[in-house]
């Protein structure tokens, strides 16, 4: 029997997935695969989100955990990353995404369903074609199917869980996607936001670059951007992604403010 294997974040556009997949293929045959994240970054309102949809389709959800751990026990973004000093692995991809995601996915595949005869979805949407190809072609050359149904189906039964009576996450009303609280793969907009409303989170981000040795975002380190972050939260500088990057600088540089990062402070590399 074909298993169907939704791939489920916690974002709005994957659980709109597993209810589609689950009304189509019935809900016996849907597995909602989770790999969960720890607390301190994953807001509660994802976990309150996961959890309803999950109950509403009436499939629980199956963790694949980072060793099978325990919520209380998975290390965070930047503890996986100083453990391997290193914030990227193999062709630049994150490390953090690698450890808690992708190893734990495939170890459970491998595990689950040995013989291969599933269909795996992902909520890539048809603005995505260039994520789409790239699964597809991962997964594909390991003899695994993929479907995307919010880009491939023409017919589609629910277009938002507010329809089911679920609100999406509220992490949404500052930030575009459901993703960790201080994103490995973020820019400075994101930061800045992580920088006025969570400062523990922050802080530990400039531990761990100051513990592997490199910045998280290309070209500042966070405690060059620090000075900038902190007039911007002066003055009133919105702290949300709902505003398009250009506009968003665009406005901090009308408001008098250089953004131009003072990176004296830091040693010259090839003295160390």
């Amino acid at each position: 029997m074909t298993k169907h294997i939704v791939c489920y974040s916690g974002g709005h556009s994957s659980a709109l997935v597993a209810i589609e997949v689950s009304r189509r293929f019935g809900a016996e045959n849907t597995v909602i695969l989770n790999h969960d994240i720890s607390s301190w970054v994953e807001d509660a309102d994802v976990k309150r989100f996961k959890m309803q949809v999950s109950n509403y389709i009436g499939v629980p959800i199956t963790f694949a955990n980072i060793k099978g751990l325990a919520n209380s026990e998975i290390p965070d973004q930047f503890d996986v990353t100083m453990e391997t000093k290193a914030f990227k692995v193999g062709s630049g991809s994150e490390l953090c995404t690698s450890r808690l995601k992708t190893e734990p996915f495939m170890e459970w595949l491998k595990v689950n369903v040995p013989d291969k005869d599933c269909i795996i979805y992902y909520g890539f949407d048809e603005n995505e074609k260039a994520r789409i190809q790239r699964r597809s072609g991962i997964l594909g050359a390991q003899g695994y199917k993929t479907d995307y149904p919010l880009a491939l189906w023409k017919e589609r039964t629910i277009i938002s869980t507010k329809e089911i009576g679920i609100d999406p996450p509220m992490q949404y009303s500052t930030f575009k996607h459901a993703n960790c609280i201080g994103c490995l793969k973020a820019g400075k907009q994101h930061w800045y936001i992580v920088y006025c409303t969570r400062p523990d989170v922050f802080e530990k981000a400039k531990l761990a670059e100051d513990c592997i040795g490199y910045s998280i975002i290309k070209d500042a380190y966070l405690d060059e951007l620090e000075p900038i972050f902190s007039e911007m939260k002066r003055i009133g500088i919105p702290a949300t992604e709902h505003i398009h990057a250009n506009t968003f600088w665009s406005s901090v540089r009308r408001a008098g403010i250089d953004t131009t990062p003072d990176a004296s402070s830091k040693p010259c590399e090839c003295l160390l």
